[in-house]
């Protein structure tokens, strides 16, 4: 049995069944390098403190770093049968250190750690989601200025409705991200790295010698201690704001599922992105943009469980609180790689302007326009939403098209309509050109 940071006042050893439960070293190794970070900041507070003599600082500050180093070139095997990786670095510690290594709990508790080491993380994790949520929008807006000349129908209640352009539409796209980036940002933006809460009363540290330096980071004393351990918002807000891409990474896979059906026919997604089928040979299934818009469930299912498992806690730490790990460590790893095969997947689809401009031709897509015509013509939008109406009811039953109707036919629905300047309106290009309330680009 591994040892462990408490059991002075216990007769008996733990349970195997409560050791197996209870760990969560399986999980929380993770945070190995966050929480070496931790210790070495702890470390020169303990110093300032005169807890430590500078022989001890310098034997814990190489072990630490050394253990560092360890981590990051991938050598740092972890031993499992720890209760987490805040025991297992102890134990490692103390035999690259010695005795001084016992002094390193000086002041400090799990709970105060624990919170440091995952905050430390997600403000890593942040970053690297940041920059890949900007290179994805990169490669929307590459395919908005590759088809910026191109349009495509619009859709509203999976019906026809209007022609856009296919760079507003991958634009609509880059705002979403650009929204995400500025939700995570802010959720990084408060996040505080502090230490000296202990438990959660504090400790007899003066609050000024917490004041230390991670390098790339600042770390301060708690403003409220028994806050400090207690908060998980921070985590909260960051699963939310990844729940939010996630959704926003959802709605574009399903866009461009549906675009890749024979139904639609729009777009041909590139081979290397696809799987095949183990019984038809003829199958090229989407399966990575499945994925992505399976994955939202799971996003959404690691914001609740937190939000669950906070919502009837007791003020300080509770071990409830362990449980926020894993939801965090998900959501991160899941909306990164999602991130990073969309931005890989979207240069490398082909559009089939062909099928494309078969939708652009139904001539239903151009009523709005019809409608704007006879408005600026003097007519009331409300009659002119009726005669349009009446006149698309029309080339329904009839089977005819409006650019073959005759002038008579035409002006039999309104005076000013004629197959001149019917031919003018049912045009992809004149369509989106004459929209002007929003930016084109």
């Amino acid at each position: 049995m591994s040892k462990k940071l408490w059991g002075g006042r216990f007769a008996k050893k733990t349970n195997p069944l409560v050791e197996e439960f209870t760990k969560s070293i399986q999980f929380d190794k993770k945070l190995a390098a966050h929480d070496c970070l931790g210790s070495l900041a702890h470390i020169d507070v303990l110093k300032k403190a005169r807890l430590l003599s500078a022989a001890e600082h310098k034997k814990l500050r190489k072990g630490l770093e050394g253990i560092l180093i360890a981590i990051k070139k991938g050598d740092f095997k972890v031993d499992e049968s720890f209760e987490d990786i805040h025991s297992y670095i102890q134990a490692v510690l103390e035999k690259k250190a010695g005795k001084a290594a016992f002094k390193l709990h000086t002041s400090r508790s799990r709970n105060d750690q624990v919170v440091f080491d995952v905050k430390c993380y997600s403000l890593g994790s942040a970053e690297v989601t940041m920059d890949l949520i900007e290179d994805l929008m990169g490669a929307l807006d590459s395919a908005a200025g590759k088809n910026k000349k191109s349009q495509i129908a619009g859709y509203t209640h999976m019906q026809h409705a209007i022609p856009v352009k296919l760079s507003d539409y991958f634009s609509a796209y880059s705002g979403m991200l650009a929204r995400d980036l500025a939700r995570l940002k802010n959720a990084a933006k408060g996040i505080d790295l502090t230490m000296g809460s202990g438990a959660l009363a504090g400790t007899s540290i003066d609050a000024a010698k917490y004041n230390v330096s991670l390098g790339y980071c600042k770390v301060g004393p708690a403003k409220n201690s028994i806050d400090t351990v207690s908060d998980r918002d921070f985590v909260v807000e960051i699963l939310s704001a990844l729940a939010i891409t996630g959704m926003h990474l959802s709605r574009l896979a399903e866009d461009l599922i549906l675009w890749s059906t024979k139904e639609f026919d729009f777009i041909d997604i590139d081979d290397a992105f696809c799987t095949g089928s183990s019984l038809m040979p003829q199958k090229k299934n989407p399966d990575v943009l499945e994925l992505v818009r399976g994955n939202a469930g799971k996003l959404y299912g690691n914001l609740m469980s937190v939000l669950v498992m906070m919502k009837g806690l007791p003020l300080a730490y509770n071990r409830d609180m362990q449980l926020d790990k894993e939801p965090l460590f998900s959501s991160f790893e899941t909306v990164q790689m999602e991130l990073k095969v969309l931005a890989e997947l979207l240069p490398k689809v082909k559009f089939k302007k062909e099928n494309i401009d078969k939708q652009l031709a139904d001539e239903c897509l151009y009523a709005t326009d019809m409608a704007d015509y006879l408005v600026r013509n003097g007519v009331a939008f409300k009659e002119a939403h009726s005669i349009i109406g009446k006149l698309v009811s029309y080339k329904l039953k009839s089977g005819k098209e409006i650019a073959d109707m005759a002038n008579l036919e035409l002006k039999a629905f309104h005076p000013s309509l004629n197959h001149s300047v019917m031919k003018k309106l049912i045009d992809p290009v004149n369509s989106v050109m004459s929209k002007k309330s929003a930016r084109k680009r």
